[in-house]
């Protein structure tokens, strides 16, 4: 048997308590690892809290040849205070750490005496193949060459560079049946009707946003799910959960333009009547595209404005200018089509005054929903490693940084931000919009 894990969030976590969300990433793993024919369990801690102790008890109860760990930046300390637990009850248990943080920083995973492998990259693939490699008899390192897989021998770190999968199709839907379905949160604040799912459909990202670290987890090239493919998911999760909305994660979901279009007329054509919402960039939208995917029952598009600072974004390479942001909304108006979007505060280009700036973009826009999130720095982007080398943080905590400027530090930013969301949110037209919503989707759910 497989133990698959997926940390607790720690509760000083500096974005706040999560939304109970599935953890896609790890039921995809364990979907490919059944497909391959082995036993998998999944403990999502997001869920029981359970400490390393309690979690080693159940390894050692279980007794399973190998465990796999998700990690990220945020999770990192808790990651590593489960596999040391894990190894003092069950020596010979061997473990594997896959996820955003060892992606981007194989080596401090490694260092750890107590983990055996890190997984680079996608983790399908390479986990499976990494499974099949663990549990032959007389395991030997010195042959281990499988892409995407990071381990010690003879105490040094190898690392082999992952390679993409080409043909998404070719990942089984994630094991869903492996998790506690009904214990997420499965309503989408963007969407009128629950119970919404989460769905991703889409991997990599060509652009080269200096604070974003996604190129290091999926890669340059961008690979999407092909539109028959996802029309199959959605009737798997309408028929098996009762899905009635699907948020499509993943910042490029217009970007191949061709492949939208047609799963927007499946959609139509199948009349499957779904609510979803989808996260995107304002530079790739049109007026013909938007109207297209209003009719397949788009209801909401997120966009990561970021700044409304024009020196910032450059500064940031978002590769957008003012012009399309406020053509993306004035676009999504006229459609129909509801808008979210996030601002980043506290990068260590800003001043106070591009902050404001950012407001009074926010208020222009007049998003449905908005956001105002203090960047925190995470390995495996280009800002973060400025960050280091120039020594532009107010703190470190294990790896994540807090940026500290002329203008702001840490707590200043709390404060900046409690005060952009109240300004923003504290109007009559906001509350009467939010008791709108909630009413509608009440009414959507008798």
């Amino acid at each position: 048997m497989i133990l698959l894990i997926n940390p607790a969030v720690p509760p000083n976590s500096p974005w706040g308590p999560p939304k109970l969300l599935p953890p896609l990433g790890l039921a995809y793993v364990a979907a490919s690892l059944e497909q391959a024919g082995f036993h998998v369990e999944i403990l999502d801690n997001y869920l029981y809290r359970e400490s390393p102790e309690q979690i080693a008890m159940l390894v050692k109860e279980k007794k399973p040849k190998i465990v796999g760990i998700s990690c990220n930046s945020v999770n990192y300390k808790e990651c590593i205070k489960i596999a040391r637990a894990i190894k003092d009850h069950e020596p010979s248990c061997k473990i594997i750490v896959g996820g955003p943080h060892p992606s981007c920083s194989p080596e401090s995973i490694l260092e750890h005496e107590e983990i055996d492998y890190a997984i680079i990259g996608e983790g399908e693939r390479a986990t499976v193949d990494l499974v099949k490699h663990v549990l032959k008899e007389n395991e030997n390192k010195s042959t281990l060459n499988i892409p995407g897989v990071a381990y010690k021998y003879r105490g040094e770190i190898h690392k082999n560079q992952p390679m993409p999968i080409e043909n998404l199709d070719s990942i089984p839907f994630p094991a869903r049946h492996l998790l506690k379905m009904d214990k997420y949160d499965r309503e989408i604040e963007y969407l009128d009707v629950k119970p919404a799912d989460i769905m991703s459909v889409i991997r990599g990202c060509p652009y080269n946003c200096k604070f974003c670290e996604t190129k290091k987890i999926w890669g340059y090239k961008c690979r999407a799910f092909s539109p028959s493919r996802i029309i199959s998911e959605i009737e798997y999760l309408m028929e098996n959960y009762g899905s009635r909305g699907i948020y499509f994660i993943g910042d490029n979901f217009t970007i191949f333009r061709d492949k939208t279009l047609k799963l927007c007329r499946l959609l139509v054509d199948r009349k499957i009547n779904i609510e979803w919402a989808c996260d995107t960039r304002v530079d790739l939208i049109s007026e013909e595209l938007l109207v297209e995917m209003k009719k397949a029952g788009c209801k909401t598009i997120w966009f990561g404005v970021e700044s409304g600072s024009p020196r910032v974004l450059e500064r940031l390479n978002k590769g957008v200018t003012l012009h399309q942001i406020k053509r993306a909304f004035r676009i999504c108006r006229k459609v129909g089509i509801r808008t979210a979007c996030s601002f980043m505060i506290g990068t260590p280009y800003e001043k106070l005054e591009d902050i404001e700036a950012s407001f009074r973009l926010a208020k222009e826009l007049d998003p449905d929903w908005c956001q105002f999130n203090i960047y925190i720095g995470c390995p495996g982007s280009e800002l973060y490693e400025e960050i280091i080398d120039k020594g532009l943080y107010d703190q470190i905590d294990g790896f994540i940084t807090y940026v500290r400027t002329n203008d702001f530090d840490y707590n200043r930013l709390l404060e900046i931000q409690k005060k952009l969301m109240k300004n923003f949110y504290n109007s009559p037209k906001r509350v009467i919009q939010g008791m709108r919503r909630k009413l509608l989707r009440f009414l959507k759910s008798i």
